[in-house]
């Protein structure tokens, strides 16, 4: 489960051989270093449609509001701290897109709660200073969000990015970054809250899922939405097959959120 929490007062607003396997081997819409397909004159409040990896039979997936990525409102650049507790394909996601010039931010800290998570080398890939903190570590999750806490206040981060982070957090995390902690949860919220979400839409055989990026609130996965893509659930679907085409559209919303939600956040510049 992706934790999800959101603080209120934000609104939604218009995310080689040298990539881990786990990455490589999932469809991807963006070639690495490529940005999301234009989406022209459709503005930013425009849903779109762009090709999946069944477009040949006439699948599309619904986005909106439109991916773009508006342009930095800004010099300084937002410090993005980023959880994870797998593999980082999210957290590999939002690299490639700072990467591409896409995403105007940087990543000073990787927070991780695994031990073996592969998002460690990832982070090693990208030369991001990676942090472990074990969550058995701690007797409750106030004290381990307020470890957490400690690590992204000395890292001097603005955001919190939960990038396949699977703990719930709690109002001491919130507290110390309010309408700034950032969610994507594998389905199409309000619908299936919580762990498994894959799994819950398959069993309620509905004919549609898909991923969504939020703003994180202590209730879990209810936060102001960001940015939302449909995914069509196939008759021969698998929790796996499912899965895998869910996280194609994650890696592409939410880099994309992200840089709306900083756009709508900073100041301009005089």
């Amino acid at each position: 489960m992706t934790p999800s929490a959101t603080p209120s007062g934000l609104s939604p607003t218009p995310p080689s051989d040298s990539r881990p396997p786990d990455r490589a081997t999932l469809p991807d819409l963006r070639s690495s270093g490529s940005k999301p397909p234009s989406t022209g004159a459709t503005g930013p409040n425009v849903p779109t449609t762009s090709p999946g990896p069944n477009a040949s039979i006439g699948l599309e997936s619904l986005v909106s509001p439109a991916p773009d990525f508006p342009p930095p409102t800004t010099s300084a650049l937002p410090r993005l701290g980023v959880l994870a507790s797998g593999s980082g394909t999210n957290f590999g996601a939002i690299m490639e897109a700072i990467e591409a010039g896409q995403l105007a931010a940087e990543v000073p800290v990787l927070i991780y709660n695994q031990p073996t998570a592969p998002v460690l080398q990832r982070a090693q890939q990208w030369q991001v200073p990676a942090q472990l903190i074990h969550h058995r570590d701690y007797t409750d999750r106030e004290s381990f969000d307020a470890a957490i806490v400690r690590a992204l206040q000395a890292a001097q981060v603005n955001w919190v990015i939960m990038a396949g982070w699977m703990r719930i957090v709690t109002p001491v995390l919130i507290a110390a970054f309010p309408q700034r902690i950032v969610n994507i949860h594998p389905s199409l919220l309000p619908s299936f809250k919580g762990i498994r979400a894959v799994e819950q839409a398959l069993a309620a055989q509905v004919k549609i899922t898909g991923c969504t990026v939020h703003l994180v609130v202590p209730e879990v996965d209810s936060g102001p939405i960001l940015m939302q893509a449909a995914v069509p659930i196939l008759p021969e679907d698998t929790s796996d097959s499912l899965h895998a085409r869910i996280q194609v559209q994650e890696h592409r919303i939410l880099p994309a959120a992200i840089a709306q939600a900083l756009a709508q956040t900073r100041p301009a510049t005089p």
